[in-house]
């Protein structure tokens, strides 16, 4: 009888001092958290001024976008400054001026705390060659200064959906006069903690 008793409080021993041992057997599940990436598509309006004198002609543009993407086990904040060179300008709008890119991505999976604030704070680019040459300057208004020729909205919400890589949620920035639109899509990405 002493024997079976000593085995009992032995095993109880090990048990205690190694929790993982028994791992998802004693009823533990991993908790499911979460990681962000954003991609970016720049495309333009039927009406944009491109598509009336610069069809086939080669461009580049440049990005300024500002990232908050703040949890407990991932921290960011900082300036992106993506750029895209060798652009045609395509027939029409159903083409994008830049196909879907990959602009960020968490490395780090973290609890739930919401989407990452992103903003498109300036877009500039240039399209032709010589005098047809157009050139973008859209910036974000600001308090306390004239409103910018071509003024950059950010933060307008498109619907979100779901393509080859899961759901998104859309926003995009708009041009007022060279009518281009910059796409952001924030990818949810489930994971373990």
């Amino acid at each position: 009888m002493r024997f079976g008793r000593q085995a009992f409080w032995c095993f109880l021993a090990l048990v205690v001092s190694s929790p993982g041992l028994l791992g998802t057997a004693a009823g533990e599940a991993q908790q499911l958290g979460v990681r962000h990436r954003i991609d970016v598509v720049v495309s333009a309006e039927p009406d944009a001024p491109i598509f009336q004198h610069l069809r086939g002609a080669k461009g580049e543009l440049f990005l300024t976008v500002r990232l908050s993407a703040n949890a407990k086990e991932s921290r960011f904040f900082g300036m992106l400054h993506p750029s895209f060179s060798d652009i045609v300008v395509p027939d029409g709008a159903a083409k994008p001026l830049v196909r879907q890119t990959k602009l960020w991505e968490e490395e780090v999976c973290h609890q739930r705390r919401g989407l990452p604030k992103v903003t498109v704070t300036q877009l500039a680019g240039r399209f032709g060659e010589g005098d047809g040459q157009i050139e973008i300057s859209g910036i974000n208004r600001h308090i306390g200064l004239l409103v910018p020729p071509d003024e950059l909205t950010p933060g307008i919400k498109l619907d979100s959906g779901s393509d080859n890589l899961g759901l998104f949620y859309g926003f995009r920035a708009q041009t007022r006069n060279s009518r281009l639109n910059v796409d952001l899509k924030i990818y949810p990405i489930d994971c373990f903690l």
